[in-house]
Order: C-alpha cells, then sequence, then structure tokens
C-alpha cells in the first residue's frame, strides 16, 4: 500500500448525529459545516420567516416544517481530514431509515438537550449503536440556557443507557451564569462571550491565576475546584480502548446555537475515533486493505432533484478504491454495471466524484438496479456484506390513486418511493390491493406529500385496525387459515407476510399453530 492510500484511509471519518428531535442535531450539523468552511453562514432551522433553512433540510416538507424526514449526507475537508456527516432524522417516525444509516458509520454523536435530558427516541439510537457497538461521543447543548445539573446528567447517561461518561469538557455554571467551559484533555478554559469569538486561558485545575479572575466571576471559582476535585476522584478513568469500542463515552458540553464548544469538541473528536475498520460478508471479515472496491447500497433516494426525476443510490466505500466509469458486479443478480455517473454531496448541492476511498459515501445515478442492502464489487470475488434489518410496521393503511386516470403515475411512484425504505408495501393475494406499513403517522403524510408533488397523484386513505406484521414461509401458508384479523399479505418482494389486528389475534394464532415460525425482522 502505499503512503498516499495509507493517508486516504487513516484521514476518513465518517460520522452520524443522533438525538431526540429538537435537541439541537440539525444546528451542530451546520456549525461543523462553518468550521470545515463549507457554508459561509448558517441557516438555522430557527430562521424560518427570513427564509433561510437548515443546509441539510433539503426535501420541500423538511422545510416548511424545520425538521429532518431523510437523512442526508454532508462532506468537508477539516484539519487534513476528510469527514463524512450522516445527519440523520431526528423524527421518530423516521426510525427505520435511521436504522439503516447507522449500518454506513464508524462512530456517532449524541446530541442532548441540556434542559430534558435523554429523550425517548436518542435512547432508541443509543441501543442500536450499541447493538452495533459503535464508539460515542456525547454532546450536551444549550448551556446557554437555565437546564439540568451537569453531575445529574452524567448519572442519567450511565443508568438510562448502561454505558460509562467521561466529562472531557466541565461547563462553569449554566443560562444567564454561563461563563465557559474546562477542557480537561487541553488544560484550557474556553471563555463564553455570547456571540462573539471565544477566548482561551491555561488553567490547570487547581491553581487560581489572575488571568482566571479576570476572566471568570471569583465567586464561581471555589465550587468549580470542588466539582473538579469530584471528578477527578470519583469519576471514571479515561480509557480510549473503552471509548473505541462503545462502552465509554466522552461528554462535552457547550451550546451549537452560540457556536460555543463547538470547535473544540470536533478537534477532540477527530482524535477520539477511528478510520474506517474492516466489515462481515458472506466470505468473513474484509480488510480495510482488501485490494478490490467494494461498498453497499444503504439508502435510496428518488427526485433529489424533481426537475429531472433521478434516483440515487446512496453508497457506503468498504474497500479498495472507487473510481468513476469503473465496472462492478451486483452478487444479488450477477449483474455488472458501468458506474459512470456518480456524486458527492452537501446536501442537496452535489458535485460529480472521481475516486473514493473507504469510509466515504457517494451517489450512483439509479435507473431501478439497486435495492437498499445491496453489495457491490469490484474484481473477482463474489461475497455480500451483512444484510440489514428490516423493521416491522405499527401503522397501516389501505391506499389508492384518487384519481382512477393516474395509474400509471401512481405505480411508478408507489414503486419508486417504497423503494426508498420510508414506507412498506403489501399488496393483497387476490386483488392486488395496496396497503403501506410505517412507523409512525408522519411517514404517510410525506408519503402522501410526495406523491402529489413528485408525480401529481392525489391518495386516499382508508385506516386499517391492524397493528403488528410477522413475515412467515411460503411452506407454512399451506397449513394455515387466515381471516381479516390475521390477514396474509404479501411485501414487495413477494414474500407473506401476516398482518394481526392487535395482540390478543396474535396470540390465539402462535397457539393454534405452535410450529410456524413468525419473525419480526425479515432475514431474507
Amino acid at each position: 500500500m502505499t503512503n498516499e492510500q495509507k493517508h486516504e484511509l487513516t484521514s476518513r471519518r465518517t460520522f452520524a448525529i443522533i438525538s431526540h428531535p429538537d435537541a439541537g442535531k440539525t444546528t451542530l450539523t451546520e456549525k461543523l459545516l462553518l468550521l470545515g468552511g463549507t457554508i459561509r453562514s448558517a441557516g438555522t432551522v430557527k430562521a424560518k420567516k427570513s427564509g433561510k433553512y437548515a443546509t441539510s433540510d433539503w426535501m420541500e416538507i423538511e422545510k416548511q416544517r424545520g425538521i429532518s424526514v431523510t437523512s442526508s449526507v454532508m462532506q468537508f475537508f477539516y484539519r487534513d481530514h476528510h469527514v463524512n456527516i450522516v445527519d440523520t432524522p431526528g423524527h421518530q417516525d423516521f426510525s427505520e431509515d435511521t436504522y439503516r444509516t447507522l449500518t454506513a458509520v464508524d462512530s456517532a454523536v449524541m446530541v442532548i438537550d441540556g434542559t430534558k435530558g435523554i429523550e425517548a427516541q436518542t435512547l432508541k439510537l443509543f441501543k442500536v449503536c450499541r447493538m452495533r457497538g459503535i464508539p460515542i461521543l456525547t454532546f450536551i447543548n444549550k448551556l446557554d440556557r437555565e437546564g439540568r445539573e451537569p453531575l445529574e446528567l452524567l448519572q442519567e447517561i450511565e443508568e438510562v443507557l448502561g454505558i460509562e461518561s467521561y466529562p472531557a469538557t466541565w461547563p462553569i455554571g449554566m443560562g444567564k451564569r454561563f461563563q465557559g467551559t474546562y477542557d480537561r484533555f487541553e488544560k484550557k478554559i474556553e471563555v463564553y462571550r455570547g456571540n462573539e469569538e471565544s477566548v482561551f486561558i491555561d488553567f490547570d485545575g487547581e491553581n487560581v491565576t489572575e488571568e482566571l479572575t479576570k476572566y471568570i466571576d471569583p465567586a464561581v471559582i471555589p465550587s468549580l475546584l470542588d466539582e473538579l476535585m469530584l471528578i477527578d476522584e470519583a469519576g471514571n478513568d479515561f480509557s480510549i480502548e473503552k471509548v473505541k469500542n462503545g462502552t465509554l463515552t466522552p461528554v462535552f458540553f457547550g451550546s451549537a446555537i452560540a457556536n460555543f464548544g463547538v470547535q473544540s469538541f470536533f478537534n477532540s473528536f477527530l482524535n477520539l475515533t477511528s478510520p474506517p475498520q474492516s466489515r462481515m460478508s458472506s466470505n468473513g471479515e474484509i480488510p480495510i486493505d482488501y485490494p478490490h472496491f467494494s461498498g453497499f447500497v444503504f439508502k435510496i433516494q428518488a427526485n433529489m432533484n424533481p426537475a429531472h426525476r433521478d434516483r440515487i443510490a446512496f453508497v457506503r466505500v468498504c474497500s479498495g478504491k472507487f473510481e468513476r466509469g469503473m465496472t462492478v458486479t451486483l452478487p444479488r443478480t450477477g449483474r455488472k454495471i458501468k458506474l459512470g455517473q456518480s456524486q458527492q454531496f452537501l446536501a442537496s448541492d452535489r458535485e460529480t466524484v472521481e475516486e473514493a476511498y473507504p469510509g466515504d459515501i457517494i451517489g450512483l445515478y439509479d435507473s431501478g438496479t439497486y435495492q437498499i442492502g445491496d453489495t457491490i464489487i469490484g474484481g473477482g470475488a463474489m461475497f455480500q456484506f451483512e444484510a440489514l434489518p428490516k423493521f416491522p410496521p405499527e401503522l397501516f393503511r389501505k391506499v389508492r390513486a384518487k384519481n382512477a386516470m393516474k395509474h400509471k403515475h401512481f405505480d411508478k411512484g408507489m414503486t419508486q418511493l417504497v423503494q426508498e425504505g420510508a414506507v412498506q408495501l403489501y399488496r393483497t393475494p387476490f386483488f392486488g390491493d395496496y396497503i403501506l406499513g410505517a412507523v409512525g403517522e408522519l411517514q404517510f403524510q410525506v408519503f402522501e406529500y410526495r406523491m402529489k408533488a413528485e408525480y401529481g397523484v392525489d391518495l386516499e386513505f382508508t385506516s386499517m385496525q391492524h397493528n403488528s406484521a410477522r413475515w412467515i414461509s411460503k411452506d407454512d401458508v399451506k397449513h394455515i387459515k387466515t381471516d381479516s384479523r390475521a390477514m396474509l399479505v404479501e411485501d414487495l418482494d413477494g414474500n407473506p407476510v401476516l398482518l394481526f389486528e392487535n395482540d390478543f389475534v396474535l396470540r390465539t394464532f402462535t397457539d393454534k399453530y405452535p410450529d410456524v415460525k413468525l419473525s419480526t425482522i425479515f432475514e431474507g
């Protein structure tokens, strides 16, 4: 391996930002892009009336609602590092898209609202990171507002999430009394001055200097010294090994909206996280220095540019070097494909990418070739990366086009949007009725909006009582009887699925057919 290739591998950082809605995730993303010089002014979600929107929110409905509902991918250079940020949907209704996105990253930044602590969606996403052993760094946000005590927040992280915490920075006051943070690694205080640039002063954590009393209110210094002594003596020891295997989270305090603590957090982030690692496949582990190109599709997005009706498959590069125009094999079909149109992104802005390395995320123009979870490979070997999970929906609606003349557009829109994986599609065996399944109500609303905006089709929904889906083998279908309360349908790939009205119907079914295996996650 050449020195240039080594540098390309070690300089990559690919991470997701996870949080509950409104914890400040999109604002933090904006400030990181600002640091990387990718954007000149951050359009915060707050600034609705001025027409400034968050750079990472590109879909029209996201601008209207001020929430992220699809995973954006953003790339920039910072301090000799090639950084890939995946900004995941914060809204709980979009958990499936987020779960899949987390398979494409090497680490995660967990944003916690300092006024609220850990919220439901943070917990869900954290569990997925833990399941995959992803290193997690925590940014406790909104320190410029009155919030909860820092020790209380650390205790909650440890008790609720079951992970050790290590405060890498420590806040001095909060809300109106917020004066800055102490960096335990760098032995420096970053002084908070509202929206002006921070001042940094040296401080060893023990000895009070004249410079310290010039910038920090002398009245708060004794309690600061006590708190630092307490976390030194009673807190967890720092271990980079524990950070890298996801059992200890370094915690940073700051305010994303005031751009305070973001730069020092990100500088530490680059030192504390690893470059891309090897990945498991059907042929065993594929090392990061495997000479041939390989990658997998973790997301498909239709109509990123409504004027062109295009469809993009997002690919995480896992090994080798991607070069535009190269020919790859799709093991699922055995088909050879020339990768002529490839792109990299800053939300909806994109540019052609000529080459990419492990850790990078590229967009491939897709005419309907790819499915979520597909592996693509250069070179002669044939293998598949581990399958991506498919989660069962909890809400179901029958759906049809209001105008029967729009049937062609309806079919096209249904196929493309369902292949993105935001909703799941089922059909009844005899009449071929369409049934949509989703994790949350917002998914139906976005689906309806996009069908109208992008395909010109008005939808009519009929609610269903069913609340759970279970996959079943084709052999078992012959031995069971179904009715409207345990309804037999097929998923997009023709696999049989049972939709149950409630837990009682599901229990009754399993009592009646104890040998029939029902699965909540489709296992290919």
